[in-house]
């Protein structure tokens, strides 16, 4: 063990893709539009999908219809369809890591530290964008919202439910864990999972910084090292 790994109080750092890791509401926001547009409905501008992220796809295109009247279930599983197939061939056109993201995943790295990234998003479509954006290489394992199945219910085994975090602990060789997010799904599994979380409040909070009561917040991707050795 590098004597920079024994002073790290983490071995592994995991981290929630959207919003947190990379920034993606342009992208989402067009797929979004696109299942509205071929719907019937009126689009949403592209800024204010940052308010409609969070809780993976499916729930972000319920809240845009649900805003505009509702649909029934069979109409909104065929818009649901036609977004994914949109999204996947389109959610790296103006998708990017926030700035600072590299310099620290690679400082993180130096100091002997674990990397995941567990998020909403199916896994194939966060494979996807961290492979076009070639990052996914620093990733000890990519965790995605179907990655585990669904439970008796046949609901995804996917945050606010610790379980995503649990594997990518497992996965990652265990040890002790901190995980990075922006929203109350992020903050609740982490809780969940009795893992330590830090809000990205630079990302696409759905709640504030107080609401979120993570135990330490992050303005900006190069406050996070320092953040981390002080939990």
């Amino acid at each position: 063990m590098t004597k920079q790994m024994a002073d790290f109080p983490f071995d592994i750092v995991g981290f929630d893709l959207d919003g947190t890791l990379v920034e993606s509401h342009r992208d989402l926001g067009t797929a979004v539009n696109h299942a509205l547009t071929l719907g019937g409905f009126a689009e949403v501008p592209i800024e204010s999908a940052t308010d409609l992220i969070g809780g993976g796809a499916k729930v972000m295109l319920k809240r845009a219809i649900d805003e505009q009247g509702g649909l029934e279930d069979g109409a909104f599983r065929k818009l649901y369809k036609a977004m994914l197939a949109y999204y996947g061939e389109n959610y790296a056109v103006h998708t990017r890591p926030y700035p600072g993201a590299l310099e620290t995943l690679d400082a993180l790295a130096e100091r002997g530290v674990r990397l995941g990234v567990i998020t909403n998003k199916f896994e194939d479509f966060a494979r996807g964008i961290l492979d076009t954006l070639e990052i996914a290489d620093r990733f000890d394992c990519i965790v995605g919202g179907d990655s585990l199945g669904k439970d008796a219910d046949g609901n995804f085994r996917a945050k606010p439910l610790p379980d995503p975090i649990l594997h990518a602990h497992k996965s990652c060789g265990g040890g002790r864990m901190a995980y990075i997010g922006d929203s109350s799904y992020d903050m609740k599994a982490a809780r969940a999972a009795g893992v330590p979380v830090v809000a990205a409040c630079y990302g696409y909070c759905d709640k504030s910084a107080d609401e979120l009561g993570a135990d330490a917040v992050i303005d900006s991707f190069d406050e996070l090292i320092a953040v981390l050795e002080q939990l």
